[in-house]
Formats: C-alpha cells, sequence, structure tokens
C-alpha cells in the first residue's frame, strides 16, 4: 500500500511540474520575455534620460519616426516622434511613453538593440533643454515675423509648417546658409514683398517657430508651399506635391 501511494504522489507531482512548465512556456511566448528585455517600469517623457529613452529613439528609429541621433536624451526630437507614432498607431496622442505605448511599440519592432543603439551608454548626466543650439535670438525673432506675416490666419500646424520650410532650405544647399538669407531671398516670400514681414508677431507664432526648430516638421521636409487660390505661376504648380495643411499645398 505504501508503495501505491508513493507511486501516485510521484505521478502527481510530475503531472504538476509539467502544468507549470507549459503555463511558463505559454508566458514567454505571448511576450513576457521580451518586455523583461525592453523598458522599464517608469513612464518616459520629456526631459527624461538613460537606457529607456535609448530603448525608445532606437524602436522609433528602426520604424522611420525618429530620424535624429540616438542620445538618451528625450527632447523636442524625441517628444514629437513619439507623438507621431501614437498618432498612426490609434494611441492616446500625449507625449509620453506609458504602459500601452510601450507595448504597442515593442510589438510594432524586432530589432536588436545593440546594433541599433551602436551599443553606446547615455552620456554623463546629459540634461535635456529646448533652447535650440546655433540660432540666434535675432534668428528667433525674424523667423517669427515671417511667420506672422505669412501664415497668421491658417491653423497653428501650418504655422509650424511655415517655419519648418524656411529650416528645410536653410540644410538644403540650393538655398542661403542663414535663416536671414533665406527669408530675405528675393522673390522667396510674399510677406517680405508686401511689407507684413515688419508686423509684430503674436506668441503663436513665437511657438510655431520654436517647435518646428525642436524639431516638428509636418510638411515631410517640403522646400516650398503656395496657396491655391492665389497661385498663377506654372513653375510652383510643377514641384511635387507632398500635402495640404490648412490654405497652403506643401512641396519638394
Amino acid at each position: 500500500m505504501d508503495l501505491e501511494v508513493l507511486s501516485m504522489y510521484v505521478i502527481q507531482k510530475t503531472a504538476a511540474l509539467k502544468f507549470v512548465s507549459i503555463l511558463l512556456f505559454f508566458s514567454i511566448l505571448m511576450g513576457g520575455g521580451e518586455k523583461s528585455h525592453a523598458f522599464t517600469n517608469q513612464v518616459i517623457q520629456y526631459g527624461s534620460v538613460g537606457e529607456d529613452v535609448i530603448e525608445l529613439q532606437s524602436r522609433l528609429k528602426y520604424i522611420g519616426f525618429y530620424s535624429k541621433k540616438i542620445d538618451g536624451v528625450f527632447g523636442w526630437s524625441t517628444y514629437w516622434a513619439l507623438r507621431n507614432f501614437q498618432y498612426e498607431f490609434g494611441l492616446p496622442i500625449d507625449g509620453l511613453a506609458g504602459s500601452a505605448t510601450k507595448a504597442k511599440l515593442v510589438k510594432a519592432t524586432k530589432y536588436n538593440k545593440g546594433s541599433a543603439a551602436g551599443g553606446k551608454k547615455a552620456p554623463a548626466k546629459p540634461k535635456a533643454t529646448n533652447v535650440p543650439n546655433g540660432f540666434s535670438q535675432n534668428d528667433i525673432k525674424l523667423m517669427s515675423n515671417a511667420v506672422y506675416g505669412e501664415a497668421r490666419g491658417e491653423p497653428y500646424i501650418g504655422q509650424v509648417a511655415v517655419a519648418s520650410v524656411i529650416l528645410n532650405r536653410l540644410e538644403s544647399s540650393t538655398f542661403p546658409n542663414t535663416i536671414s538669407g533665406v527669408i530675405f531671398e528675393p522673390l522667396a516670400f510674399t510677406a517680405v514683398a508686401d511689407g507684413q514681414i515688419w508686423l509684430t508677431p503674436n506668441d503663436t507664432a513665437k511657438k510655431a517657430v520654436m517647435d518646428a526648430i525642436n524639431g516638428w516638421d509636418p510638411t515631410g521636409n517640403a522646400l516650398y508651399y503656395f496657396n491655391p487660390e492665389t497661385a498663377t505661376s506654372k513653375w510652383i504648380w510643377s514641384r511635387p506635391q507632398i500635402k495640404r495643411i490648412g490654405k497652403h499645398i506643401f512641396c519638394k
């Protein structure tokens, strides 16, 4: 009788161990193993630094939402890349990488973190900042004047778009390499020709300039834009069109 009891006990323990093993297998299969190698539990947001931000930037870059340097600093470029990802994947658009956003990002990406991030660690004690590097106060003021003169009646995204065109021209070898040179290039902007460039810009125009400088380009790298209701130039109509924002069509 004792041997029968012992035998039954061994059989029951073996069955229990097999059941636990099956549960563990399915847990890993459903993503438990991947999650432990991705993000920590913190909400990643503007100003965050470190490995979680490297993870975030690397994954966003892998699927084409982030194009800047992977540096482990959650600045404005990372913020807008994350918002665009949230928009495209039907998530709440808040610029915060919480549990739902991180889970969706992990599901949307398959990559080797070491190769994507180059195995680099975050810089020691980096500081995120919204102060634009390489732009003087005069540059920002001049851009604000141009945005206000060109697009003050446009929705906010349309004002950011006009500022983005100025910056895209600045980075193009086809245009002058200074803000003033881009804005005052002959026939470049209607606001310069009709004097509206000298109107006092409001805070909305200034904010639009800062958002553009900090990485938000809703135009898709456009170099030109025009109002289809007033444009008569055959040349501008011949440019490859990217999208329409407000009353303006943005082109390559």
